[in-house]
């Protein structure tokens, strides 16, 4: 068994016995062990009822964080003529059409959020099983697919999360990083779960949060109270 180094036994440690508690316990508790020579991410998981093989027990959704991400989105806008200037003008990274296309399909893919005018669809329909894995597919429900570009770049690099079940009903995204203020990052936390909890599905049976568990990159998780975390 492999000899656990003295910064990972002493988080355990720390985190023995803790489960279940508050929102504002778990970001403290996470945040002060987020010891890293790098600014880690504090990371959620959320364990939802649903059954994501069924239209209606889909869940998905966007979120504006309070206190942004403290992560630089790289962001990528499928658009032309004027378009495609409004979307360089507002601070996308990759601008194109056919020529993002190829560059894609060639295995190039360096960029976190997609973005894409509605005429652009039967181009970047082509890419669904490139772009569709990796959860970066335009889609109008997530506002993704508009005409509003700037405001979707914008966005997209001012600290916007998208979530999406996956198999098992897991949802799971970054919050922000161990350098923010606890208050910050608890604020962030509230409103993820939030968004969350509002996008429950009309097909959700029985129990729809489950399991609600706090981390930083490189640390152990803590659960949180799914009571206290929805005022339930």
């Amino acid at each position: 068994m492999a000899k656990l180094g003295k910064r990972t036994k002493a988080a355990r440690e720390a985190f023995a016995g803790k489960e279940n508690v508050s929102v504002e316990e778990a970001v403290a508790l996470v945040k002060s062990n987020a010891k890293a020579k790098f600014d880690e991410t504090i990371e959620i998981a959320m364990s939802l009822g649903v059954d994501t093989r069924h239209a209606d027990q889909m869940v998905r959704g966007v979120i504006g964080l309070p206190n942004g991400t403290g992560k630089t989105m790289r962001v990528a806008v499928f658009a032309r003529g004027p378009k495609a200037e409004e979307a360089q003008a507002a601070g996308a990274d990759i601008v194109g059409a056919e020529d993002l296309m190829e560059t894609i399909q060639g295995g190039t893919i360096e960029f976190d959020r997609c973005i894409a005018t509605p005429d652009m669809m039967p181009i970047v329909g082509r890419l669904g099983k490139v772009l569709g894995p990796r959860n970066l597919m335009p889609n109008p429900k997530v506002g993704t697919v508009t005409m509003d570009v700037k405001e979707a770049v914008e966005a997209a690099k001012g600290g916007q999360v998208q979530f999406k079940a996956e198999k098992g009903g897991v949802v799971h995204a970054g919050l922000g990083k161990a350098s923010f203020d606890e208050a910050k990052l608890v604020e962030n936390v509230r409103a993820f779960i939030d968004a969350v909890q509002k996008a429950k599905p009309t097909g959700a049976k029985g129990t729809y949060m489950k399991k609600i568990a706090l981390s930083s990159t490189m640390g152990p998780g803590v659960t949180i109270s799914v009571d206290s975390a929805t005022g339930n």
